[in-house]
């Protein structure tokens, strides 16, 4: 897995920060992961593929996380896209960018496929052979959904030196990877575990959107490889969490440590503070593995 931020500011825009987006690499997907204003430019300031985006993601419908949408897809289409384009976001998500399309009778010529979330309890919203996506429902001012990506198990592999000490055939190879037994010429049954390695451990990743301090979500981001979790403010703007429905980079790491997590990404921060270094300082009191997201910075999970 590779995640690239592509924006991991709040609301307030300035010249040199940019509000949410990331891309999220893993088994041959790229995954657009919220897409606020300006995430096509950070696109290609990063150099992320626009033709490998089939899927977005959006955990809710405020303008830092959504506004860069309408544009993004009016691009697919002065490309010539031609692949469908999934988005998976709440429900309203459809009729806004539709809009758009409408007004500016700019309809796309591929297409156009929204998966409209709006149930409050966990869900499977993407699954193929290599992946699967569920959403985690977090506390914020509106309907707001974090999003879980998680690895499924590789085939075991095929360990050459076993399978040439136990004289199997090489016809059974193929069986043996999908999870045969192997069988010996006199019939002997070798155990499929005595032929094969483990495959490499699954990776999984958390991605916490907007939302006030909420440990329902440790059960569904438990034992994660990584977890990107808000932090708008500091323990010294606290009082502010309950108004604006954020967490504190403190917060952000009680969490971390109670879903046993390996690593802490902390973002959307705060633009009334001198430095992000900040938040940083404040969440190792509590969870020392936490790292900072910053605009354009990556990460190999």
């Amino acid at each position: 897995m590779k995640l690239t931020i592509l924006g991991c500011y709040s609301a307030t825009p300035r010249t040199f920060t940019n509000p949410t987006a990331q891309a999220l690499e893993v088994k041959g997907h790229l995954f657009l992961i919220d897409c606020g204003e300006g995430t096509q430019v950070q696109l290609r300031r990063y150099k992320v593929k626009f033709s490998r985006i089939n899927h977005i993601f959006i955990s809710h419908l405020h303008g830092d996380h959504f506004f860069g949408l309408p544009g993004l897809i009016s691009t697919f289409r002065l490309l010539g896209r031609e692949k469908p384009l999934h988005v998976y976001g709440p429900k309203g998500i459809k009729e806004a960018i539709t809009l758009f399309l409408k007004l500016g009778d700019s309809w796309t010529n591929y297409p156009l496929i929204f998966h409209e979330l709006d149930s409050k309890d966990s869900e499977l919203i993407f699954e193929d052979d290599t992946i699967t996506v569920k959403t985690i429902p977090l506390k914020h001012r509106i309907y707001t959904n974090g999003f879980l990506f998680e690895e499924k198990p590789a085939p075991r592999k095929l360990n050459i030196d076993a399978v040439e000490k136990w004289k199997i055939d090489r016809s059974q190879y193929n069986a043996i990877k999908n999870g045969a037994d192997g069988i010996q010429e006199d019939g002997t049954i070798i155990p499929n575990i005595d032929l094969t390695q483990d495959p490499p451990k699954t990776k999984s990743y958390a991605f916490c959107s907007d939302t006030k301090y909420n440990e329902d979500i440790v059960p569904l981001i438990q034992d994660v490889d990584t977890l990107y979790h808000e932090s708008t403010f500091l323990e010294s703007e606290a009082h502010l969490c309950e108004k604006t429905k954020h967490s504190t980079a403190k917060q952000a790491a009680q969490i971390a440590k109670m879903g046993n997590v390996e690593k802490l990404i902390l973002g959307h921060f705060s633009t009334r503070y001198p430095s992000i270094e900040l938040f940083k300082v404040e969440a190792q009191t509590v969870f020392p593995n936490s790292e900072l997201a910053d605009d354009g910075k990556s990460f190999e999970l």
